[in-house]
């Protein structure tokens, strides 16, 4: 073979070569993404504080939603000044949270929340009972640390109506959300 055919061939290989790479597109890498647990199980402090005891129990259902349950309780006075009285509140709390950054249940989300709950005060005038409740829309993020610490805070609004007898709270209000507890 001559040195210009061999020029040729090796020139011809080249194009050949380097036409093919930029045939097919490019494809990004993928980022690697670790088994992330799918169930979480956390209380939420400020709503203690507020005197309602949370314990939620959270699912994820793919990457971009989650869905939790638990019950609702509003066993004593909590630190708000408008939300005091002797009474007692036994419901349930349901939430759905969806995930624009794929890793339910952690990272930002976006969410509804919604608690259905029986009422009772027993007064001077004998047993009273009411349905009270709220439902709330917030935003927040949620930490996984070490792969099984569960920490998560959120904001937004809510409305209230969780009265029996005068005594209670009703009404538009922020809503924020704070928890802590264990991944799966």
């Amino acid at each position: 073979m001559t040195l210009k055919r061999s020029i040729l061939v090796c020139g011809f290989l080249c194009l050949l070569w380097s036409s093919t790479s930029f045939a097919q597109p490019a494809k990004p890498p993928q980022e690697a993404k670790p088994d992330l647990p799918a169930w979480t199980i956390t209380v939420d402090p400020l709503t203690t504080a507020l005197g309602l005891v949370h314990i939620q129990v959270e699912r994820a259902f793919g990457e971009h939603v989650s869905l939790y349950v638990g019950p609702n309780f509003r066993l004593f006075n909590g630190i708000l000044p408008n939300f005091q009285g002797d009474f007692l509140g036994f419901g349930v709390e349901v939430g759905l949270r969806w995930f624009p950054t794929k890793r339910a249940p952690f990272r930002w989300w976006v969410g509804v929340r919604g608690v259905l709950a029986h009422l009772r005060a027993d007064t001077q005038d004998g047993l009273r009972t009411s349905i009270g409740g709220y439902v709330s829309i917030l935003a927040g993020y949620t930490w996984l640390v070490a792969r099984w610490l569960v920490l998560s805070a959120g904001v937004g609004v809510q409305y209230l109506h969780y009265q029996v007898d005068g005594m209670g709270v009703e009404g538009v209000l922020p809503a924020l959300h704070t928890n802590i507890g264990v991944a799966f």
